[in-house]
């Protein structure tokens, strides 16, 4: 087989693993985009079922409750042009998609590039795949309870204190949130890649101590970039927990490393 062919092979299933997580996330995404959640208490639990609803949906009940959950009482969420609201649930209803499609997408992308892998990172690949589920949630519950509400109150308490009314757009509002979200899931791999990179044997354990001034740089440019103002407080908000998982994930590779050697 010619070096030509060997590449088409290698689209051809790339082609075919992102087919199938984009099948899945939209499929998710069009019963979030279809279907309303109903509540039904059973003692003293609440359980909901779907029911078809699409201009009640579940992507429109997200988005109200993130309304009030996240926008400061001063501030009034508005529509300011036909579509809007559609387009923002369609954005709720994708990340969710993809929150909810995680494990396919890790093992559409594992399986792709596992021939490429060693015996001992295939394992690592294994090993990783529901931590990272777990850790892209928890990044995602951080975030949206911990930092965009507090990171919300304060850009507008400025106005407040100036005596305005401060209107927010509803697009603006979902696109901030879904930012957020995704920045904060995405962010809380950095241990778990910190760890598969050393298990894979690519870089010794000493590695990220050695190098801990340059990362916390580095995550502060990254801070800087994605956050809406130049006061560097918000920046705060996203560097901060990203440099203490930095710090976690590099404790857990040293101490994981010394019990290692002791065995």
């Amino acid at each position: 087989m010619s070096e030509l062919d060997g590449i088409n092979q290698h689209l051809e299933e790339l082609r075919k693993r992102l087919l199938r997580i984009v099948l899945v996330i939209g499929i998710i995404t069009a019963f979030i985009l279809t279907f309303h959640a109903e509540s039904i208490q059973i003692d003293q639990f609440t359980l909901y079922y779907p029911t078809p609803e699409p201009l009640h949906n579940i992507a429109a009940q997200i988005t109200n409750h993130m309304r009030i959950n996240l926008v400061p009482e001063s501030v009034e969420l508005i529509q300011t042009a036909p579509g809007q609201a559609f387009f923002a649930q369609m954005y709720v209803a994708a990340l969710v998609g993809i929150v909810v499609g995680m494990p396919v997408i890790i093992k559409e992308l594992v399986g792709f590039i596992k021939p490429a892998l060693k015996e001992n990172e295939i394992n690592v690949s294994r090993s990783i795949s529901l931590p990272a589920l777990g850790l892209f949630i928890a990044g995602c519950i951080f975030a949206y309870n911990f930092v965009i509400p507090y990171m919300l109150e304060f850009l507008y308490r400025y106005g407040e204190g100036a005596g305005l009314v401060t209107f927010l757009n509803v697009m603006e509002f979902v696109t901030f949130v879904l930012q957020f979200l995704l920045a904060f899931g995405f962010s809380f791999q950095l241990p778990l890649i910190m760890y598969a990179v050393s298990a894979s044997g690519m870089i010794d354990s000493d590695f990220w101590r050695k190098n801990i001034r340059y990362a916390i740089v580095i995550i502060v440019i990254f801070g800087a970039i994605i956050t809406p103002d130049g006061t560097g407080v918000t920046m705060m908000f996203v560097a901060g927990p990203m440099i203490a998982l930095y710090a976690a994930g590099m404790i857990f590779i040293e101490r994981k490393e010394h019990k290692k050697l002791n065995t």
